[in-house]
């Protein structure tokens, strides 16, 4: 039987895609459907699972008859998913008893600041890379076991499963209950140097570990599937930004790359060593693959590709995320407005929970060309926040960044990005390269790639953004910047 494709799963904050990738590394074929979001509470986001697992599913199905191809034409399944996004559900009959809370959400902000207080945030941070915050796994899953009744002694009896996206997927597939390293490396559970989940922390948390996960290196046959009419391995479950600098190629040690989605995510390949940030970043595993764990430093921007669809859906100031370009492009600058998108608080360096979006600048002469290129720049600024702090902890100048997701296609914000940075910005010639590496991984996995030369030759530049601002337009602009971020934070009077 021929079998010419990997399927990748990509599960995201705002949609389910699935793309099929041919040995070259094309994409034969892509399908995706957006899933609604739900807000609760101010502050809190929660997803559907079963919408989820529902659209996940018709996207796959999709993409197959898009392309002409049939189960027996598939070697291997990757899935890849939005990381600390959690799912409790029942182990029997796989009914979830909560919707999932989105890695957005804030709700856990209190048991933070709890654990902090507490003293415990540098002990969290020395066996699992994190910071203490909201973000993470570990809070969400004790928040449904102290809010949902029952739940707590169902958990200890071992009737409920714990999992971020990918684990769900998986057990919807297949009905193994497992993750992989580099999302469990997300939860503030998981002990990144002994590669095991932490007795210490899931009793500070009170997780009983009779709901965890298996886990286990990211490129390997985890079982089959019969859900899209034949026998299909599940052969790779990755992260989605460990699984962006997998499909960049990025390999060795100082590789970097940036992912624009919903939010923003720049990641360093540090090797087989994990590095700890004096400077807010976290510290991560990128991905186990053949027998070896691979660690990342990584900034996290909660908010990117975001702000455009409140741009779009919030303001109606644009009618689509294509739009904003061309809008930003009718004046020369933002004219001194500045938008800092702390809609769910501010990641990297800052990690401010309580922090809340502001626009700052207005004057008379402000319309919607300034607010769009203001939020437009609020991205670039952002991962320039990170971009720096890195640079801080390394001690080394990043060489170039190689950049991908939705809004890499934006030229306006990537020749910003590299004005900001002063280095230049790489788009690779396949902009969806969060499903590229879980592709990747699943492909090793199952011998359809034979090592990682071979996949680095896949890799291909695009386009490469030089950067044109003098010095003293970069300091101009980097300090406005600074000066409208100390207004949002929590601490500004």
């Amino acid at each position: 039987m021929s079998r010419h494709f990997i399927l990748a799963l990509d599960q995201g904050t705002t949609s389910s895609r699935s793309i099929l990738f041919d040995a070259e590394g094309g994409m034969a074929a892509v399908a995706q459907r957006e899933f609604r979001q739900h807000y609760p509470q101010p502050g809190w986001v929660e997803h559907d699972p079963v919408e989820i697992w529902a659209s996940q599913l018709a996207t796959a199905k999709e993409v197959l008859a898009k392309a002409n191809a049939s189960p027996g034409d598939v070697a291997a399944i990757g899935i890849t998913n939005q990381r600390e996004t959690t799912v409790v559900w029942d182990r029997r009959t796989g009914e979830p008893i909560y919707n999932a809370i989105v890695w957005q959400c804030r709700r856990t902000t209190d048991t933070c600041e709890a654990i902090q207080a507490r003293g415990l945030a540098d002990e969290f941070q020395r066996r699992t890379g994190l910071v203490v915050d909201a973000y993470f796994s570990g809070t969400k899953v004790k928040w449904i076991l102290d809010h949902v009744p029952g739940a707590r002694a169902r958990a200890a009896r071992g009737e409920l499963c714990f999992g971020t996206i990918d684990s769900w997927l998986l057990y919807k597939l297949t009905g193994v209950h497992a993750t992989d390293y580099s999302n469990a490396s997300r939860t503030l559970l998981f002990n990144i140097h002994e590669r095991q989940w932490d007795p210490t922390l899931l009793g500070e948390l009170a997780v009983p570990a009779e709901m965890l996960p298996e886990a286990r290196p990211s490129s390997q046959v985890y079982g089959s599937t019969g859900v899209l009419g034949g026998n299909i391995p599940v052969a790779s479950l990755v992260g989605d930004q460990q699984g962006a600098l997998f499909g960049q190629a990025a390999f060795h040690p100082s590789d970097c790359k940036n992912t624009y989605g919903t939010g923003c995510f720049l990641l360093m390949n540090t090797g087989e060593t994990p590095i700890a940030s004096k400077n807010g970043l976290l510290t991560t595993i990128a991905w186990g693959l053949d027998g070896k764990i691979e660690y990342a430093l990584e900034g996290s921007v909660f908010v990117g590709g975001a702000v455009i669809q409140w741009l779009r859906d919030g303001l109606k100031l644009i009618g689509s995320a294509a739009e904003s370009e061309a809008v930003a492009r009718e004046v020369e600058d933002a004219g001194g407005v500045h938008i800092v998108p702390a809609f769910v608080g501010l990641g990297a360096p800052y990690w401010d929970m309580r922090a809340r979006g502001t626009i700052s600048g207005l004057t008379r002469g402000a319309g919607r060309a300034h607010l769009v290129r203001a939020a437009l720049e609020s991205i670039a600024f952002q991962s320039a926040d990170v971009v720096r702090t890195m640079e801080a902890d390394t001690g080394a100048r990043i060489p170039q960044l190689r950049v991908d997701g939705g809004a890499a296609a934006n030229n306006l914000l990537m020749q910003t990005q590299a004005d900001l940075l002063n280095t230049p910005v790489v788009l690779g010639q396949v902009i969806e390269t969060t499903a590229l590496g879980a592709a990747f991984l699943a492909g090793l996995a199952v011998g359809f790639w034979p090592n990682l030369e071979s996949i680095g030759k896949i890799w291909k530049v695009d386009r490469i953004f030089e950067p044109v601002w003098d010095a003293g337009k970069r300091a101009a602009a980097l300090a406005g910047w600074e000066d409208a971020v100390r207004r949002t934070t929590s601490s500004a009077e």
